[in-house]
């Protein structure tokens, strides 16, 4: 055993042992986070505008901090922006991570210097889990890949302004940097294609033992290797041992990566956001994330098919139930209050608090009133794929409400195949059996004949990525819309289908 592969058992230990304090006082902790934040932005001009001083109380917070999204906070935001101090947070914030907006363009997140401490301990605390839970720490000897956005920074009235995963390439720990890859220079490659390429070949023929990124970024990559080398990556890293991902559910790629690696490897999912990093994988033996409750952040709940009504009940952890799907409310030590994300989360368990990312509160098929969300389509994809032993690459759903004459309308899957399913029909049904069973709703719009069961259109082989670039988000932080209300994605992929 090398001395940075015992450093690290050791420093594992240590983290355990501190996280199971705060895992064992849940209540305490959020608590202690809420009283900590409300208390350091008092003086700020929204603690002001919300009379911080006088909530003694999560119902004060409640009645003085209304919940908003991006679009309420935006006059906020702009201040900050324009170099105004102690609007948000005290001080100015050390960065803007730069992320899409659905309305609004660009979207500016403030992250200060306590948000991105938190944010990095949150990421070495997920592996160093891993450590202290499996015992295996040799992975720290070789070489690690994180495919992220580029680390250049741009300035705006003196803060620094980039993607989050650019921003926290500034942050890899010194005892890393010598593992890391791709170089500084591979790193800044603004064009995904000419980044993958490079990054290809420098790592082609490295020790590679840690590989991290979103699930459909990474496929591409090894997809690369593989065109190049004519291996499987298990064969080409023989030493590849843990693949850490996050930003999308990795079960509908995971037959596909196990088919390019050639072999199983542990994996790691992370729940990070430039609003904070909220939840990381703590077993490879169970399900779920466990929910960061001593990061710089106060979470509150709303039921997702409650949450457009008005007086929608907010409820903190100590009052979420198991299974039933919520819009997570947040508010940080980067200065958002009552903030909606637009994620929506299960609790799969409560001791300890452990949750699953269910989907977007705006991206689910409710076109006929079934109100389908993300993981429900991608459960019944993960079982139409082992009933058939069918791969796929990707894939996204949308509404048909005007089929040909005569038809009832339907679901449709636009899917790219890797393989087809052994037998086609055998999984439409399993797709659409599974959804059922899931969902009420979409059962009784198929038995009540006012839907008829899903269709599937197959998209041809390298659509998914050549529409990503038709819209300009090819690679980085991006993602593929799960599922829609309407048929915007849909009309757009189809243009894609297979011949």
């Amino acid at each position: 055993m090398s001395l940075k592969s015992f450093a690290a058992k050791i420093f594992a230990r240590g983290v355990a042992k501190k996280t199971a304090h705060w895992v064992n006082h849940p209540i305490a902790t959020q608590e202690k986070v809420f009283k900590e934040i409300i208390q350091k932005a008092s003086k700020t001009q929204f603690g002001r505008d919300h009379d911080f001083e006088n909530i003694g109380s999560y119902k004060d917070f409640v009645r003085n901090v209304p919940i908003r999204d991006y679009e309420q906070i935006k006059g906020y935001v702009e201040k900050v922006i324009e170099g105004k101090e102690d609007v948000l947070w005290p001080g100015k914030p050390i960065y803007f991570a730069k992320t899409s907006g659905t309305t609004s363009g660009a979207k500016y997140i403030p992250i200060t210097k306590e948000s991105i401490k938190n944010q990095v301990e949150a990421s070495r605390n997920a592996i160093l889990n891993y450590v202290h839970e499996t015992g295996n720490s040799d992975f720290v000897n070789g070489r690690w890949i994180f495919l992220q956005g580029s680390p250049v920074l741009q300035q705006k009235n003196g803060i620094k302004l980039g993607r989050l995963s650019g921003i926290s390439a500034h942050y890899v720990p010194n005892y890393l940097q010598k593992n890391r890859l791709p170089s500084w220079e591979t790193n800044c490659i603004d064009d995904w294609e000419t980044k993958v390429n490079a990054i290809v070949e420098e790592t082609v023929n490295e020790n590679m033992t840690v590989i991290a990124g979103i699930p459909s970024w990474v496929q591409m990559y090894f997809e690369r290797l593989h065109e190049k080398t004519n291996q499987d990556i298990g064969s080409l890293f023989p030493n590849f041992q843990l693949f850490i991902y996050g930003g999308l559910n990795y079960e509908p790629y995971r037959a596909k990566f196990e088919n390019l690696i050639g072999r199983k490897v542990d994996s790691i999912e992370l729940f990070p956001a430039s609003e904070g990093f909220f939840a990381y994988q703590d077993s490879q033996k169970e399900k779920g994330m466990l929910l960061l409750l001593n990061s710089g952040i106060f979470y509150e709940f709303v039921k997702a098919d409650e949450y457009f009504d008005e007086g929608a009940k907010r409820i903190t952890i100590k009052d979420v139930k198991i299974g039933i799907n919520y819009v997570m409310i947040v508010s940080t030590d980067a200065g958002l209050w009552a903030y909606n994300l637009g994620d929506t989360v299960q609790f799969i368990s409560v001791d300890p608090y452990k949750v699953i990312v269910s989907g977007r509160i705006k991206h689910f098929l409710s076109a006929f009133g079934e109100h389908v969300i993300a993981k429900e389509v991608e459960e019944a994809m993960q079982q139409a794929i082992v009933a058939t032993d069918a791969r796929i690459n990707e894939f996204t759903v949308a509404p048909q409400i005007t089929p040909v004459k005569d038809e009832l309308p339907y679901h449709e899957w636009l899917i790219e195949f890797e393989n087809e399913p052994s037998e086609m029909g055998k999984f439409i049904e399993t797709l659409d059996v599974s959804l059922q069973k899931q969902n009420s709703y979409y059962f009784d719009l198929i038995d009540g004949k006012i839907l008829q069961p899903l269709k599937i259109t197959q998209i041809q082989k390298g659509g998914f990525q050549e529409y990503m670039k038709s819209i300009g988000k090819l690679g980085g932080q991006n993602k593929v819309q799960r599922l829609a209300n309407d048929r915007k994605v849909a009309d757009v992929l189809s243009t894609y289908k297979k011949a």
